[in-house]
């Protein structure tokens, strides 16, 4: 799959990956992740080109194919939120749907909250404290990153050092980039007013309650499927929730 590129906020080239043909989903992946990782080698999107769907996946700037800047002015408040709206005009979506997978989630709440509309939106691996409770999240990740050579199996952050090394995370990049995310206060979920599906792992704690985050949003819908925080975007339910959500 041929990735095409995209300009972002401030010129910075990021990478789009397509299957399918059909009504287009843009699909935001999560933190030291990519599109390939978080939706094409588990089968979400072929399950949704199999539904009828264009899957339209980006990886984020600092992540997979994209560009990863070490200028700190390439990381202004809400870049993934600018990005994305770069995105969808450069694509020329006007009728579409919008969904993410944790640090993608998050970003996609906020596009919505900036002005994006999508049809439906999708929000993954997320709860309600995990969006208004970034400061936390975040130092847990700075923290890994200047640690990381000193991490050893054991550590609270041996699982983010060694999904930093598979995925061979620009450190540098990939830091300047946790400071640039913003919270969303709980008061601000009353104006994504369009159906919104909460889909989150069984066990997947690591960003809060996905059952109090659906029920916060005007019209919200819980599912819960197998797995944790990083086995659940792998579950085929994953992109069976996702294809009977859109498709209703």
């Amino acid at each position: 799959m041929a990735a095409e590129f995209v300009e972002g906020y401030g010129g910075a080239r990021l990478a789009v990956h397509r299957v399918g043909e059909g009504r287009p989903v843009l699909l935001l992946h999560g933190l030291f992740s990519s599109a390939e990782i978080n939706w094409i080698k588990y089968g979400t999107a072929a399950q949704l080109a199999n539904a009828g769907f264009e899957a339209i996946m980006p990886d984020l700037r600092a992540h997979g194919q994209s560009e990863a800047p070490h200028d700190p002015a390439a990381y202004p408040e809400d870049v993934l939120v600018e990005d994305t709206q770069a995105l969808v005009k450069a694509l020329g979506l006007t009728d579409y749907d919008l969904g993410g997978f944790s640090l993608g989630a998050r970003t996609a709440v906020r596009a919505v909250l900036a002005g994006l509309s999508p049809r439906r939106l999708v929000l993954g691996g997320m709860g309600i404290e995990g969006l208004g409770q970034w400061e936390k999240r975040s130092a847990f990740f700075v923290d890994a990153i200047d640690r990381y050579d000193e991490i050893r199996h054991g550590d609270p952050a041996f699982v983010a050092k060694s999904f930093m090394k598979t995925m061979n995370v620009d450190r540098v990049a990939v830091r300047l980039l946790l400071g640039s995310v913003d919270d969303t206060p709980p008061e601000a979920l009353s104006s994504i007013t369009m159906p919104t599906l909460v889909v989150c792992g069984a066990d997947d704690r690591d960003n809060g309650s996905a059952p109090a985050l659906a029920e916060a949003l005007p019209d919200g819908t819980y599912a819960e499927i197998p797995g944790n925080h990083m086995s659940s975007v792998t579950q085929p339910e994953m992109g069976e929730a996702i294809v009977r959500f859109l498709a209703a």
